[in-house]
């Protein structure tokens, strides 16, 4: 039997350098006018926005916030050592139970399409978050979800958010760009629209207008001249365009930023980072929150024996594929929360390492004794199988990591079959949870995030899990603004999945971006997304 050193990773897979020229609608960036002109080209991924992912309200998609950034403000600010600071919020007062939050809001903001951004705006935006029509899912959860109790208008510049119960995150939540705001002239005629997204469409107050869109292409934003009113004083952007370039093959957008095409690209996988010119400057920002992790669907087959999901953790060599495969660049998870996520317990770190013989020993007991003639496990005639879904696009490093996944639980007789699906096919096994395991890593700064996937209700409980002392406990984390408090509930948690295992934690992500020398005065939000508030262009 071969060692795990020993064993395969496919290679990740590179384009042919000509590959760059599907670029043909981004020419070079346009140099910095005397007047502030200029353009800023940026590659991203973005592969999923055109399947009714550009509205953050909606979405839950990482990339669906870091690109709308530029048009939808929030409330407050948070800067980089976790505080918050004003923004369409001049200032704010928190009940001292954590059951309403009160904000004064700036009287000078407009949106877009020339309407003021107002009481009845905030009030606007987030009943249509809380709306069960909208289906809003991430940004209902951290709007408070069922404890949301309503937005009161107490002046034209003056707004309180109500809770059923204390509801500490909301301050965090409400500087994302998922509470952020529509015109309410487009939620009252084209709400139904913003899914979809478009000129017309994505209106708010930011920097930028959204002017033109082509899905699955480009995305082009312009200069909005009357802002005044961005984070830390920041007023209207230095430069005119941010064209947005949809490059989901790697090894094309750093072809483009190498070659000058584009200004910046972002989400680039570490072995491509590492080649990179010395010419450009290459920031790697860890994502706080959810690790890149696979759900163990309990509910569902052979997961619902805890001593064959413990086999399963126990039996994949993950430090070795974590360092093969993204070259050290990324931290081998341990824990359902990164270690740049508050809460962080670090004492879990090596207490369920990759150990074959544990995995062997946990099987055995679990009654997988016999083999079937292909080695794999077999129990009253059932082989011990299992089924992961993954969304498409599955990167080639996400690629090479599932097949060193099903390599290792081979060894121990354990099959993992895997399926790389399309959005449709997918949500038609996720939602009736006719699965045995899927995966994704889930950005957040706030710990809350664990209760949309441990909760009985969690809107992204894949694993199904149902247990009232988690909810309790989840529950409790909500409503308590005790930082230890917190602190303990959420530890609690992360002790108690090391253990359960309904959550394998794999890697913890970092937002890669390259930025040309072209750009001066990038900055970065908590998740490692690029912010243009103060960039010039030379």
């Amino acid at each position: 039997m071969p060692t795990a050193s020993a064993r395969r990773l496919l290679p990740v897979t590179a384009l042919a350098a000509a590959a760059a020229l599907a670029l043909s609608s981004c020419a070079a960036s346009g140099g910095e006018s005397a007047d502030g002109g200029g353009e800023v080209v940026w590659a991203i991924e973005g592969a999923n926005l055109s399947a009714g992912h550009m509205d953050p309200q909606t979405s839950q998609l990482d990339v669906s916030s870091m690109v709308q950034r530029v048009v939808l403000d929030s409330l407050v600010f948070q800067q980089e050592d976790g505080s918050f600071s004003p923004w369409l919020a001049t200032e704010w007062t928190i009940a001292d139970d954590a059951t309403s939050y009160t904000f004064q809001l700036r009287d000078d903001v407009t949106f877009h399409d020339g309407e003021p951004f107002d009481a009845e705006a905030v009030k606007a935006n987030f009943d249509r978050i809380a709306d069960p029509k909208t289906a809003s899912a991430q940004a209902e959860s951290m709007l408070g979800g069922e404890w949301y109790a309503g937005t009161e208008v107490l002046g034209e510049h003056e707004v309180r958010v109500n809770f059923s119960q204390p509801y500490a995150p909301f301050l965090q939540a409400a500087s994302t760009p998922l509470l952020g705001f529509y015109s309410p002239a487009v939620l009252e005629s084209s709400a139904d629209q913003l899914k979809a997204g478009g000129p017309g469409i994505t209106v708010g107050t930011g920097p930028f207008e959204l002017t033109d869109y082509t899905p699955d292409q480009e995305i082009v934003y312009t200069r909005n001249e009357d802002y005044a009113w961005g984070p830390d004083g920041s007023g209207a952007a230095q430069f005119e365009t941010l064209k947005v370039a949809i490059l989901p093959e790697a090894s094309v957008r750093t072809g483009v930023v190498e070659s000058g095409e584009a200004d910046l690209a972002s989400q680039l996988p570490p072995n491509l980072a590492a080649d990179l010119s010395d010419a450009l400057t290459v920031e790697s920002r860890e994502y706080p929150g959810l690790p890149y992790s696979l759900y163990l669907n309990e509910k569902h087959g052979v997961f619902a024996d805890e001593k064959v999901r413990q086999a399963f953790a126990r039996g994949i060599d993950i430090d070795s594929a974590v360092e093969e495969i993204f070259f050290g660049q990324f931290p081998r998870a341990w824990s359902i929360l990164g270690s740049t996520t508050p809460t962080y317990d670090a004492s879990i770190e090596g207490t369920w390492p990759f150990d074959q013989d544990e995995a062997n020993r946990l099987l055995d007991e679990a009654g997988w004794t016999e083999r079937d003639s292909d080695g794999i496990r077999m129990k009253d005639g059932q082989r011990l199988s299992v089924r992961w879904i993954a969304w498409t696009p599955v990167p080639d490093d996400r690629a090479a990591l599932g097949n060193a996944i099903q390599s290792d639980l081979a060894e121990i007789g354990f099959e993992v079959e895997r399926e790389v699906l399309e959005p449709g096919a997918y949500n038609a096994q996720y939602e009736p949870k006719t699965f045995d395991l899927t995966d994704w890593g889930f950005s957040g700064v706030d710990p809350d995030l664990l209760r949309s996937h441990l909760h009985t209700d969690g809107f992204q409980n894949a694993s199904q899990v149902s247990d009232a002392e988690i909810d309790a406990l989840l529950e409790q984390g909500v409503a308590t603004t005790d930082q230890e408090a917190r602190t303990e509930v959420y530890q609690q948690l992360q002790q108690w999945n090391a253990t359960y295992t309904a959550i394998v934690p794999l890697y913890s992500p970092s937002l890669i971006t390259a930025v040309g020398d072209t750009v001066q005065g990038l900055a970065y939000d908590l998740y490692g997304r690029p912010l243009f508030y103060d960039v010039t262009v030379d």
